[in-house]
Protein backbone atom coordinates (compact mmCIF):
# COMPACT_ATOMS: atom_id res chain seq x y z
CA UNK A 1 0.00 0.00 0.00
CA UNK A 2 1.21 2.80 -1.18
CA UNK A 3 2.38 5.52 1.95
CA UNK A 4 0.95 9.29 1.74
CA UNK A 5 2.26 12.23 3.99
CA UNK A 6 -0.23 15.10 4.79
CA UNK A 7 3.12 17.04 5.58
CA UNK A 8 2.66 20.68 4.70
CA UNK A 9 5.37 21.33 2.07
CA UNK A 10 7.37 24.88 0.66
CA UNK A 11 6.41 25.72 -2.88
CA UNK A 12 9.80 26.82 -3.01
CA UNK A 13 11.11 23.48 -1.44
CA UNK A 14 12.99 22.70 -4.79
CA UNK A 15 13.83 25.84 -6.63
CA UNK A 16 15.54 27.80 -2.95
CA UNK A 17 19.21 27.16 -3.10
CA UNK A 18 21.05 28.63 -0.01
CA UNK A 19 24.09 30.44 -0.40
CA UNK A 20 24.89 33.36 -2.33
CA UNK A 21 24.32 33.90 -6.30
CA UNK A 22 24.74 36.02 -8.75
CA UNK A 23 27.57 38.55 -9.23
CA UNK A 24 30.73 37.99 -7.11
CA UNK A 25 33.82 39.43 -5.48
CA UNK A 26 31.36 42.36 -3.96
CA UNK A 27 29.31 42.36 -0.81
CA UNK A 28 25.92 41.08 -1.58
CA UNK A 29 23.29 43.80 -2.12
CA UNK A 30 19.78 41.88 -2.10
CA UNK A 31 18.81 39.06 0.29
CA UNK A 32 16.24 36.84 -0.28
CA UNK A 33 14.41 35.01 2.59
CA UNK A 34 12.00 32.51 2.07
CA UNK A 35 9.62 32.38 5.42
CA UNK A 36 8.34 28.98 6.21
CA UNK A 37 5.75 27.56 8.67
CA UNK A 38 2.85 30.59 9.16
CA UNK A 39 -0.48 30.87 9.69
CA UNK A 40 -2.14 33.17 7.12
CA UNK A 41 -6.11 33.56 7.22
CA UNK A 42 -8.06 36.18 4.42
CA UNK A 43 -10.88 37.47 6.94
CA UNK A 44 -13.33 39.21 4.43
CA UNK A 45 -16.58 41.39 5.67
CA UNK A 46 -20.04 39.84 4.76
CA UNK A 47 -22.27 41.97 2.89
CA UNK A 48 -23.04 45.38 5.35
CA UNK A 49 -20.89 43.70 8.08
CA UNK A 50 -18.12 46.03 7.21
CA UNK A 51 -18.59 48.00 10.99
CA UNK A 52 -19.38 45.02 12.90
CA UNK A 53 -16.21 43.34 11.45
CA UNK A 54 -14.14 46.61 12.69
CA UNK A 55 -15.71 46.03 15.91
CA UNK A 56 -15.10 42.17 16.35
CA UNK A 57 -10.78 43.18 14.98
CA UNK A 58 -10.16 45.14 17.94
CA UNK A 59 -12.03 43.25 20.25
CA UNK A 60 -10.05 40.45 19.37
CA UNK A 61 -6.55 41.79 19.11
CA UNK A 62 -7.30 45.31 20.53
CA UNK A 63 -6.28 47.51 17.49
CA UNK A 64 -8.25 48.37 14.48
CA UNK A 65 -8.58 46.45 11.18
CA UNK A 66 -6.71 47.90 8.31
CA UNK A 67 -9.08 49.99 6.65
CA UNK A 68 -6.45 51.42 3.53
CA UNK A 69 -3.20 50.03 1.82
CA UNK A 70 -1.01 49.41 5.53
CA UNK A 71 -0.08 46.37 7.77
CA UNK A 72 -0.99 46.82 11.52
CA UNK A 73 0.66 44.34 13.79
CA UNK A 74 -0.20 43.29 17.40
CA UNK A 75 2.48 41.47 19.72
CA UNK A 76 2.04 38.03 18.26
CA UNK A 77 0.43 38.87 14.50
CA UNK A 78 0.44 41.05 11.78
CA UNK A 79 -3.12 42.57 9.84
CA UNK A 80 -2.07 42.91 6.15
CA UNK A 81 -5.02 44.99 3.89
CA UNK A 82 -6.37 43.02 1.08
CA UNK A 83 -9.01 45.17 0.02
CA UNK A 84 -11.76 47.38 1.09
CA UNK A 85 -13.53 45.54 4.20
CA UNK A 86 -10.86 42.65 3.78
CA UNK A 87 -7.68 41.61 5.52
CA UNK A 88 -5.09 39.33 6.08
CA UNK A 89 -3.67 38.21 9.72
CA UNK A 90 -0.07 36.75 9.39
CA UNK A 91 0.49 34.52 12.25
CA UNK A 92 2.79 31.71 13.82
CA UNK A 93 2.69 28.86 16.55
CA UNK A 94 -1.07 28.21 15.81
CA UNK A 95 -2.27 31.19 17.68
CA UNK A 96 -4.51 32.39 15.10
CA UNK A 97 -6.00 30.20 13.31
CA UNK A 98 -9.82 29.09 11.23
CA UNK A 99 -10.64 27.45 15.05
CA UNK A 100 -9.12 30.30 16.94
CA UNK A 101 -10.37 32.79 15.14
CA UNK A 102 -14.00 31.47 14.25
CA UNK A 103 -15.69 32.30 17.39
CA UNK A 104 -14.91 36.23 17.07
CA UNK A 105 -15.40 36.74 13.39
CA UNK A 106 -17.98 34.02 11.88
CA UNK A 107 -21.20 36.44 12.43
CA UNK A 108 -19.30 39.64 10.28
CA UNK A 109 -17.09 37.90 8.14
CA UNK A 110 -16.01 35.13 6.11
CA UNK A 111 -12.74 33.28 7.03
CA UNK A 112 -10.64 31.67 4.48
CA UNK A 113 -7.47 29.85 5.30
CA UNK A 114 -4.61 30.40 3.09
CA UNK A 115 -1.67 29.28 4.99
CA UNK A 116 -0.78 26.56 1.95
CA UNK A 117 -2.09 28.53 -0.88
CA UNK A 118 0.53 31.58 0.34
CA UNK A 119 4.47 31.79 0.08
CA UNK A 120 5.85 34.57 1.94
CA UNK A 121 9.22 36.21 1.09
CA UNK A 122 11.21 38.52 2.92
CA UNK A 123 13.49 41.24 0.52
CA UNK A 124 15.97 43.26 2.01
CA UNK A 125 19.20 45.07 1.15
CA UNK A 126 20.93 48.00 0.37
CA UNK A 127 19.67 47.08 -3.34
CA UNK A 128 16.66 45.69 -2.28
CA UNK A 129 14.26 48.77 -3.82
CA UNK A 130 16.77 48.71 -7.08
CA UNK A 131 15.63 45.21 -7.54
CA UNK A 132 12.29 45.43 -6.51
CA UNK A 133 11.67 48.56 -8.64
CA UNK A 134 12.46 46.26 -11.66
CA UNK A 135 9.37 44.22 -11.29
CA UNK A 136 7.13 46.83 -9.62
CA UNK A 137 5.77 50.20 -10.17
CA UNK A 138 5.13 50.76 -6.81
CA UNK A 139 7.34 53.61 -5.71
CA UNK A 140 9.09 52.34 -2.60
CA UNK A 141 11.23 55.33 -1.56
CA UNK A 142 11.36 56.07 1.97
CA UNK A 143 9.13 58.76 2.18
CA UNK A 144 6.47 57.21 -0.02
CA UNK A 145 6.69 53.42 1.13
CA UNK A 146 7.33 54.00 4.83
CA UNK A 147 6.70 50.91 7.53
CA UNK A 148 3.58 49.52 7.50
CA UNK A 149 2.80 50.74 4.17
CA UNK A 150 1.28 47.87 2.00
CA UNK A 151 -0.12 47.25 -1.67
CA UNK A 152 -2.22 44.22 -3.35
CA UNK A 153 -0.02 44.93 -7.07
CA UNK A 154 1.63 42.89 -9.28
CA UNK A 155 5.42 41.58 -10.05
CA UNK A 156 6.29 40.35 -13.45
CA UNK A 157 2.42 39.68 -14.09
CA UNK A 158 1.99 38.16 -10.76
CA UNK A 159 -0.06 39.25 -8.33
CA UNK A 160 1.24 40.00 -4.78
CA UNK A 161 0.46 41.48 -1.22
CA UNK A 162 3.63 43.42 -0.43
CA UNK A 163 4.27 45.36 2.52
CA UNK A 164 7.39 47.30 4.55
CA UNK A 165 7.75 45.47 7.77
CA UNK A 166 10.20 46.94 10.49
CA UNK A 167 13.92 47.75 9.33
CA UNK A 168 16.74 45.35 10.05
CA UNK A 169 19.26 46.52 12.72
CA UNK A 170 21.25 48.08 10.66
CA UNK A 171 18.76 50.55 9.21
CA UNK A 172 18.23 48.59 6.24
CA UNK A 173 14.13 48.63 5.15
CA UNK A 174 12.68 44.82 4.57
CA UNK A 175 9.85 44.32 2.33
CA UNK A 176 7.48 41.25 2.17
CA UNK A 177 5.65 39.72 -0.04
CA UNK A 178 2.90 37.15 -0.04
CA UNK A 179 2.66 35.30 -3.70
CA UNK A 180 0.12 32.26 -4.26
CA UNK A 181 1.80 28.78 -4.29
CA UNK A 182 1.49 28.08 -7.38
CA UNK A 183 3.01 31.18 -9.15
CA UNK A 184 5.99 31.45 -6.24
CA UNK A 185 8.71 29.32 -8.18
CA UNK A 186 8.11 31.20 -10.96
CA UNK A 187 8.30 34.77 -9.43
CA UNK A 188 11.20 33.70 -7.44
CA UNK A 189 13.20 32.99 -10.15
CA UNK A 190 12.48 36.09 -12.21
CA UNK A 191 13.53 37.87 -8.42
CA UNK A 192 16.69 35.99 -8.52
CA UNK A 193 17.82 36.94 -12.13
CA UNK A 194 16.55 40.63 -10.97
CA UNK A 195 18.76 40.91 -8.22
CA UNK A 196 21.74 38.73 -9.89
CA UNK A 197 23.67 42.15 -10.74
CA UNK A 198 23.61 43.18 -7.33
CA UNK A 199 25.23 39.45 -5.28
CA UNK A 200 22.17 37.93 -3.47
CA UNK A 201 22.15 35.97 -0.60
CA UNK A 202 19.38 33.21 -0.47
CA UNK A 203 18.02 31.51 2.45
CA UNK A 204 14.77 30.07 4.44
CA UNK A 205 13.82 31.03 8.24
CA UNK A 206 11.10 30.55 10.42
CA UNK A 207 10.85 34.03 11.84
CA UNK A 208 9.45 37.38 9.90
CA UNK A 209 9.42 41.01 10.37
Amino acid sequence: MAEFSWAPRSPLEKALVAGVHGARGIEAGVSLTEVRNFDLIQVMARRGKGAELAKATRTRFGIAAPDAPKAVQTPDATLIWSGPDQFLILSKSGKHTMWTLAPAFTGPASLSDQSHARALISVSGIQARAMLAKLSSIDLHAASFPIGAAAATSMDHTSVTLWRGNDRPDGLAVFNLLVFATFAESLWHTMLDSAAEYGVTVSHSEDFE
